[in-house]
């Protein structure tokens, strides 16, 4: 699609609009704070085949080995990562690495990921599939995060593994010196104590049919505490991250879960994490606008739950969420428009929502497998909130016509959430216009305050929602941008159809 075709799209006529829409936004009504670790990803070795997308049987890869890690290729740095992929990750300021799983994490044991390569033993992915020659183990992962600049996420295995094997690498992460794996991680070249402060307990324990070493919450519940225990025998200022809901089967037993961990794990932990992939449908609407409407209630129910547990068990220390798991596979318009709604839902509750981890880093690229990888409408999508939305997210109120779906009713067209930085007074509005053909105008109004000076507005958006990006088509996918006029509290701008435009405006708020 040519770029003319996008700037086309901007100035679709008024008749073409559905109908014109309001959005109110009062700065002096703040949601939360933004914490920066919203803007983290998810990375475990994957075993893949190709018929998964698309391509021949014949081809196998693996979403860490070859793909990320790979001293053999020309693109890789001293440490065997990626330039292209390093580079990428810089660009978009990523936050954070949840690491080593992901399922892959419950049957991983971590000692065999240390020490001289050629010594390390190959294992069966037990998870998986394949095999994993282990030679990207602590040390690397650790790497790989200082040469992002992004801050460690280290999950546990409390799947086949026990208690003793997490808190061993702990100190093998984070004790100065003077015991066995302290002075083990010394010998292998890392004298310094990597300090890594976020420490999952396990992953997806309450998956019955897939994860490796499921649990019940009663037996979660017990062992994670005794976990926590030890680990804060060893370092005190470590975080904890308990593993809440990801098997949302139809009985709704997922609630219970959160319930009985939060109860029984609370006092321990600083996190709860739930995992949610958006939901497929072939219908545009359901996909649009109920899974929208789902993935906010796989956030407003655990919220809710961890300020019934605090006051029924009178917690003194807050616990957050983290979404470490969440996405899709993002292959063109239709698929990426759910990522920015999928951040407007971590800003709406930005109170509850401290982080997030997107899977998988390596999606965050286009990838030819005979051309390399490429930016597509995802990356713009995710740099611009992870660029530019910091600061804190304020109350948007959006009046706009709706749709309804067979579970839910009255979903509104646009998805909108607002971000001000007091620093440079500036605010950034993102707006999903979720309609399959109508474009909308919006009136923009601030409640308090006046727009000051022009407006920039930043549109990704695609012509057609199913066509499949391609890296010779690099260049198209750059966002479109287009100056808009404001009229003290107001500015006005029309939405193309199935879009997502972000506009930044400065503010005069006294």
């Amino acid at each position: 699609m040519k770029k003319t075709l996008f700037t086309l799209l901007i100035v679709l006529p008024t008749l073409l609009a559905a109908q014109n829409a309001t959005i109110k936004i009062d700065l002096e009504r703040s949601i939360g704070d933004i914490d920066p670790r919203i803007y983290g990803v998810f990375m475990e070795p994957i075993q893949f085949n190709g018929k998964r997308f698309g391509l021949p049987d014949s081809v196998q890869f693996n979403t860490l080995y070859g793909t990320l890690y790979d001293p053999f290729s020309p693109l890789a740095d001293d440490n065997g990562f990626k330039k292209n992929y390093m580079e990428a990750m810089k660009e978009l300021k990523i936050t954070n690495m949840r690491w080593p799983g992901g399922n892959f994490l419950m049957g991983y044991n971590w000692q065999d990921g240390i020490g001289p390569k050629d010594q390390r033993p190959a294992r069966i992915n037990l998870a998986w599939g394949g095999i994993d020659n282990n030679h990207m183990g602590t040390d690397e992962w650790m790497a790989l995060n200082k040469t992002i600049g992004s801050e460690n996420v280290v999950c546990v295995n409390l799947g086949l593994g026990d208690i003793k094997d997490a808190v061993y690498w702990l100190e093998y992460c984070n004790y100065p010196g003077g015991t066995y794996y302290s002075d083990l991680r010394a010998r292998n070249g890392h004298k310094e104590p990597y300090h890594v402060k976020l420490w999952d307990l396990g992953n997806e324990v309450d998956g019955y049919p897939w994860e490796l070493g499921y649990k019940t919450a009663e037996d979660y519940v017990k062992t994670g505490r005794e976990a926590a225990k030890a680990m804060k025998s060893v370092d005190s200022t470590i975080k904890l991250v308990a593993s809440g809901s990801s098997y949302y089967e139809p009985s709704g037993i997922w609630v219970d879960w959160n319930r009985k961990v939060l109860e029984g794990l609370g006092d321990k932990i600083d996190y709860l994490s739930i995992h949610r992939y958006w939901e497929r449908s072939d219908d545009y609407y359901a996909y649009m606008g109920q899974s929208a409407m789902d993935f906010e209630e796989k956030i407003k129910v655990p919220a809710a739950q961890i300020e019934t547990a605090r006051v029924k068990n009178g917690f003194k220390k807050p616990i957050y969420i983290s979404v470490d798991e969440w996405g899709l596979m993002s292959r063109n318009t239709l698929s990426v428009l759910p990522v920015a709604q999928c951040f407007n839902s971590f800003l709406r509750h930005a109170n509850v929502v401290k982080m997030a981890n997107f899977t998988l880093l390596t999606s965050l690229l286009g990838s030819d497998t005979k051309k390399g990888t490429f930016k597509t409408p995802l990356f713009y999508i995710f740099k611009a909130f992870s660029n530019n939305c910091r600061g804190i997210s304020v109350d948007t109120h959006v009046s706009c016509d709706t749709f309804n779906t067979p579970k839910f009713s009255d979903i509104p067209y646009l998805d909108v959430t607002t971000t001000y930085a007091k620093e440079t007074n500036t605010v950034f509005i993102n707006v999903v216009n979720r309609h399959k053909e109508k474009a909308i105008t919006a009136d923009m109004v601030t409640t308090s305050g006046n727009f000051a000076g022009k407006a920039e507005a930043s549109l990704i958006a695609g012509a057609s929602l199913n066509e499949v990006y391609e890296f010779d088509k690099q260049d198209q996918y750059v966002p479109v941008k287009k100056m808009v006029d404001t009229r003290g509290k107001q500015l006005t701008y029309t939405f193309p159809p199935h879009s997502f435009t972000q506009i930044k405006a400065g503010v005069i708020t006294k």
